[in-house]
């Protein structure tokens, strides 16, 4: 059961590139198991690591200077094929946002299905934070997600999210859960608007 999301401050990981697609978040070899746990060792496996098994230190995740529960990316991030791991991926390894300046439309529904929020800000403004996270790794920012705001040493800048998947987050709850969270609201309704029996006949011709 996920937890309800709550305010919190984080440093931020740079992944200063556009178009991150799902391949490159999780390997579809690794989309065997239907587990949500386990997958964060491979978490941008063909980038992490090199042939030899061993951690690229040319790739961000392996920097010791940066480290977070934000990953801060280009644009259209989570491109590609439909798959469910890659927020799974991502949460597994420890973040809890992802900031970028447009998401793909199917990996955002299932980031927001599975607790990770999705956080678009105008180009300009995902520009300006790298400059400063590249300038000062230890910089924190906070994501307040009630408020839809990410506050910044600079300023505080506003993100939209639908109203629903806002709700399912803040509370904790998927789909069903929330629907269940209605459920004496529901019942009440299905008592005051009870359904007439309809009676066909058929006539013959």
């Amino acid at each position: 059961m996920p937890q309800p999301f709550m305010t919190f401050t984080s440093r931020c990981v740079p992944l200063n590139e556009e178009n991150i697609d799902t391949d490159q978040i999780i390997p579809a070899r690794f989309l065997k198991g239907t587990s949500r746990t386990g997958l964060r060792k491979n978490l941008f496996n063909d980038r992490r690591y090199q042939d030899d098994g061993t951690p690229n230190p040319a790739f961000v995740l392996n920097n010791p200077k940066y480290a977070g529960q934000i990953l801060l990316s280009g644009d259209n991030f989570g491109c590609g094929s439909s798959r469910e791991h890659a927020p799974w991926a991502l949460t597994d390894y420890g973040f809890r946002a992802i900031i970028a300046s447009s998401f793909a439309d199917i990996f955002k529904n299932n980031a927001l299905k599975n607790n990770l929020l999705p956080v678009a800000l105008k180009p300009n403004e995902v520009k300006a934070l790298f400059k400063a996270v590249e300038a000062n790794p230890a910089l924190e920012i906070t994501i307040d997600l009630a408020d839809q705001q990410v506050l910044t040493p600079q300023g505080t800048l506003m993100f939209d999210i639908d109203p629903f998947r806002k709700q399912c987050l803040l509370k904790g709850k998927d789909d069903i859960g929330y629907t269940l969270g209605h459920l004496n609201e529901i019942e009440a309704y299905e008592q005051t608007h009870q359904s007439t029996p309809v009676s066909l006949s058929l006539k013959s011709q």
